[in-house]
């Protein structure tokens, strides 16, 4: 086996550590039917990025997100519910979780294991399902704002919010959606189980952001109706690890000022307080570039010279080698 660290004789001894966090493009194409079979082709696709950045000598491990697979999974199951409640109940929101991180997580294994097989690069790449603890007393838990599953009307929202007790809001004039907090990552629970293997192993892990738990006093652990942001949990994952990079993979080479406008500008490399002075600003989107922002902000902050780089899937190998992509460093 080749070790996780030494992709070729020239590469040095000490291989630069990676978090990669891969976003929604990085599994499904806009346009394309939402079907398994159609992510694993953008999947392989994918794995064909990181199984060069692999190949180029990077010790990695790799975040996803799961935002639409999770929403279609809860829908399935409202539906099957409320045709079928004895014979069919509905899955719990975390458990939905849990299943999409999986399949998810299977499909970019299986992928990103052929691509580097073809390589002749013999890797292993492992699935972890995982728990990450999250605050009980976040304030995100006072304030829920990721809308998940079907859309009601006003009267059924009313009342599946009564039956249930969930917080309804109403959706851009489409209709009534419940709508779960996101609580800030504390603590990944299989942590551990990640530095046990990171020297030999490139590990899938986090999923979704993983799975939101609450400690109990006792010191065990109960699933919550909760999405974490898959950047911050990537993030957390970084610094635990003290990786040298957090790489953040979205749909855009740059992070950008002024986006969509005629003066929008490309961002090279920013300081910490530059990003901070654009955000106030509301430069970036808050459902969009904010959170990965964000996430560089506080790697950034945590290893002053080390550095975030949010960039595309495509210049991923450019960000890492040649400074490509938005580079965000604490000065």
């Amino acid at each position: 086996m080749i070790p996780h660290s030494i992709a070729t004789n020239d590469n040095p001894s000490k291989a630069t550590k990676v978090v990669i966090a891969l976003g929604g493009n990085a599994l499904m194409e806009a346009g394309t039917p939402p079907t398994a079979e159609e992510q694993l082709k953008v999947v392989k696709k994918t794995c064909e990025n990181l199984a060069d950045i692999s190949c180029s000598g990077y010790e990695m491990a790799v975040v996803h997100g799961n935002g639409p697979q999770v929403g279609r999974l809860v829908l399935q199951q409202e539906i099957a519910a409320a045709s079928q409640p004895d014979q069919l109940p509905a899955i719990p929101f975390d458990c939905c979780g849990a299943m999409t991180e999986g399949y998810i997580g299977y499909q970019i294994q299986q992928s990103l294991r052929d691509a580097l097989r073809n390589r002749n690069r013999n890797v292993p790449v492992v699935t972890l399902v995982t728990q990450v603890i999250v605050d009980e007393s976040d304030p995100a838990f006072e304030k829920p704002t990721k809308p998940i599953g079907r859309f009601y009307s006003a009267e059924e929202a009313e009342k599946v919010a009564k039956e249930k007790g969930w917080t309804m809001k109403e959706d851009s004039g489409r209709g009534w959606r419940r709508v779960v907090p996101s609580p800030k990552p504390k603590r990944i629970v299989e942590l551990d189980s990640v530095k046990r293997l990171w020297d030999s192993t490139i590990v899938v892990t986090a999923g979704g952001g993983g799975i939101p738990v609450i400690e109990n006093m006792d010191g065990s652990l109960t699933g919550v109706a909760a999405v974490i942001d898959k950047d911050l949990a990537a993030e957390r994952l970084a610094e635990d690890m003290e990786t040298d990079i957090l790489l953040i993979l979205t749909e855009v080479e740059n992070v950008y000022v002024n986006f969509g406008k005629p003066d929008q500008k490309a961002l090279s490399h920013i300081t910490v307080a530059e990003a901070i002075k654009y955000m106030e600003e509301g430069q970036f989107g808050s459902g969009s570039m904010e959170p990965k922002v964000m996430a560089a902000i506080k790697f950034a902050r945590r290893f002053p010279g080390k550095k975030a780089i949010i960039t595309s899937l495509a210049k991923a190998i450019d960000a890492l080698e040649n400074g490509a992509g938005t580079v965000i460093t604490m000065a």
